[in-house]
């Protein structure tokens, strides 16, 4: 089946794994996401700073256009760990500008909480304003452990072997 579906897909695009799932559509498996964010030309001091406050904080309200128009609601429930990362755990790439890096899980919750919902939120309780577009990199989503970790929502499904190796 792998074989099938690789041959189905354009050149560069390769599967490299299947699952038969049972029990669920992916969605409702979907109960967290692990998120990258950084944010260039900012003093990763000044973020440690912010995110102290965000975490102090026992909700912060920001405000988004939704589907069913302008919502506040509240960020801070939906985040489950922030952490500034240390300079030793910056990208290959990263020049002499400042760059600071926020790592943030956040679990699924409707409305849903997103990585500019959470910098809404560092705006709002510390006046963090970055001054260049952030770049925002998904690094995981899945089921949430009771560890805090994210597993792949189809682990539950695998037996060990992939479908076109049964």
């Amino acid at each position: 089946m792998r074989v099938a579906l690789d041959a189905a897909l354009s050149p560069g695009l390769d599967v490299l794994d299947a699952v038969a799932a049972t029990g669920g559509n992916l969605p409702d498996r979907i109960e967290a996401s692990r998120w990258r964010i950084e944010l260039p030309e900012v003093d990763p001091a000044e973020l440690e700073r912010a995110v102290a406050a965000f975490t102090a904080a026992e909700e912060i309200q920001v405000e988004r256009m939704t589907k069913q128009g302008r919502r506040t609601f509240d960020a801070r429930a939906a985040v489950i760990s922030i952490d500034v990362l240390a300079p030793s755990e910056t990208p290959s790439g990263a020049t002499a500008v400042p760059c600071a890096i926020l790592e943030v899980v956040v679990r699924q919750v409707t409305p849903s909480v997103r990585p500019d919902d959470v910098l809404s939120g560092l705006r709002v309780v510390a006046d963090l304003e970055p001054p260049v577009s952030p770049r925002v990199i998904r690094l995981a989503q899945g089921t949430l452990t009771a560890q805090g970790e994210i597993v792949d929502p189809l682990d539950a499904d695998r037996d060990g072997a992939a479908i076109g190796e049964r």
